[in-house]
Formats: structure tokens, sequence, C-alpha cells
């Protein structure tokens, strides 16, 4: 069995690696080759070439967005003419729940099986493979690729047809999202009326308004390290996805929508290569105030 992993960025590097246990032959791709030497050192099959890829059995993919995905897929060049039938693609990448579904389509009219299995859990989990992996597509293809996503996380589940992996994430996500937001816009106005920042993060992280992007964004929020999370301008597709489900199913979502509106404020004042705790520069400076341990 030959394995073929595309994307070597924060998330996908560290699961090419765990992926190594496997026992499998693995080839990795990405259009960056900085850490190509990392793998070759452990022996493993270096490529730019897509064609490479497409010769593999099974084929991961970590990409940033559905543009992308959809262009290593379907796009000009992209693997599509050269994938064979009964090969299997599986989509890690977090991506939009439309987008996903479309692709399942055209791939599965060829013959060419496809899962989507979006991941969560951060890059230090990733690390660790200790990631949850939500997956979406036909149940006998997620029994196939579950000994290989156990090598990358902890939480394998089956979450039901194509795109329901993706869903899944979506609603994660936005939960997640919704969660930084709030705490962004709150926690200015807690200084403006004169608390402690350090004061006041002790007991949210240690009371009810506690929570895992509160215990993870606060404490680094306080030190002015807006460098540990997934970069604004990425995460902002999360939110782009709830809204589009918004508008297509006709499901009000004030929260969300409230919640976009700080993201497109950070994005705005550029904030977007900054990981999601950067939002609460935005209310910040809207207040005179900084949220900071000195």
């Amino acid at each position: 069995m030959k394995i073929g992993f595309m994307g070597l960025g924060i998330m996908g590097k560290p699961m090419a690696f765990n992926l190594l246990k496997c026992g499998e032959t693995v080839v990795v791709n990405d259009i960056r080759t900085d850490s190509y030497p990392e793998f070759e050192a452990k022996g493993v099959k270096t490529t730019t070439q897509l064609k490479d890829i497409a010769e593999c059995d099974i084929i991961l993919l970590s990409l940033p967005d559905d543009k992308v995905v959809k262009a290593v897929l379907l796009g000009e060049g992209g693997l599509l003419p050269m994938l064979r039938k009964g090969q299997i693609v599986a989509d890690l990448s977090t991506i939009n729940y439309t987008a996903s579904t479309e692709i399942a389509k055209i791939l599965e009219a060829k013959g060419i099986e496809f899962m989507d299995a979006p991941v969560s859990g951060m890059e230090a989990r990733a690390i660790d493979a200790t990631l949850t992996v939500m997956c979406g597509g036909k149940k006998e293809i997620y029994d196939r690729l579950v000994p290989y996503f156990k090598c990358m996380g902890t939480n394998i589940m089956y979450m039901g047809t194509h795109g329901c992996g993706q869903l899944t994430k979506a609603i994660n996500n936005i939960l997640f999202d919704i969660n930084i937001a709030a705490f962004a816009e709150i926690l200015p106005m807690a200084v403006k009326l004169g608390l402690d920042p350090v004061a006041i993060s002790s007991v949210i992280n240690s009371s009810s308004g506690r929570s895992y992007a509160s215990e993870f964004f606060i404490p680094r929020i306080l030190e002015r390290n807006f460098r540990d999370g997934y970069p604004l301008s990425l995460a902002y597709k999360d939110l782009v996805s709830g809204a589009e489900l918004s508008a297509n199913l006709g499901i009000p979502l004030p929260v969300l929508h409230a919640a976009t509106v700080t993201y497109q404020m950070a994005l705005l004042r550029g904030l977007g290569d900054l990981d999601k705790g950067a939002m609460i520069c935005v209310y910040e400076e809207l207040l005179g105030v900084k949220y900071r341990s000195r």
C-alpha cells in the first residue's frame, strides 16, 4: 500500500510524520520544500510532482482551504485526470461543506472514493497524534481508513454521509470562534472599568466563564503573544461556512453573525496573519486600553 500526503503546513507536517507509524510506504508533497530534508532523513520519498501522488493507493490532503483543494483535485493540471478507479482521496483539510459534497460527487462519478475527514486539536495535538478526526462518506471507506487516522488521532468519529465531517468541524469551530470573539469584546471593557487583567483572567479561568478557548488564549493575550494559534485570515472560512448555511437554509444565527463582525473588523485592521486572540486589539483600540500582564 502506498499513501500520498499533500500539504506539510502547521498541521500537515506533524500529521505526515505520525503517519509514518502506519508501516506503509508514504510519499509527501508540498509546494514548499523546506521540510523535505526532515522526511528524507527518515527515508520518505518527497516530491513536487502531482503524478507521484496520483500513483498512490490512498491520497491524504491537508491544504489551506476549498480553493486550494479544488485546484489540486479538479483544476487544470490537477490530480483528477491522473486518478484511477478504486483509489481513495481523504481530505483532512477544513473546507466549505458545499465544496466538499461537490468534490465527492465529481470524484465518485469517476469511481474514485472520497472522504471528508477534517481534524481538530491545533498544532500541539497534531504533534502528539491526539487529534479528533471527523469523517463523512461511505462507512466501508471509513473502516479502511481508520487504521491510518489512528496514527494521527485518538478520537476517530464516523459522522455520516459525504459532507458530514466538514459539517461537524464547522459546528465545532463556529462555537469556538464565537467564544473567542466574546472575550475579545468583553475583556477590554473589564480593564476600562478598572479591573486588573491578571486578576480577572484568573477568575475567568477558574470559574464558570472558563472554556478551552479562554484557557488557551487569555494567558497568551496577557503576554501579547498572538502567534501560537491558527491565523485569523484562514480561520475566517469557518464563519463564512456558517453564514452560507444560515442563508441557504434560512436558519437565523444572530450570535454567529455578531461574532463575524468582530472577525471582519480584525481583518480590516490588518491582523489576518495573527491568531484569533488578536481580535482583542480591535476593542483595546476602541476603548484606549491594553489587556496585558504588565
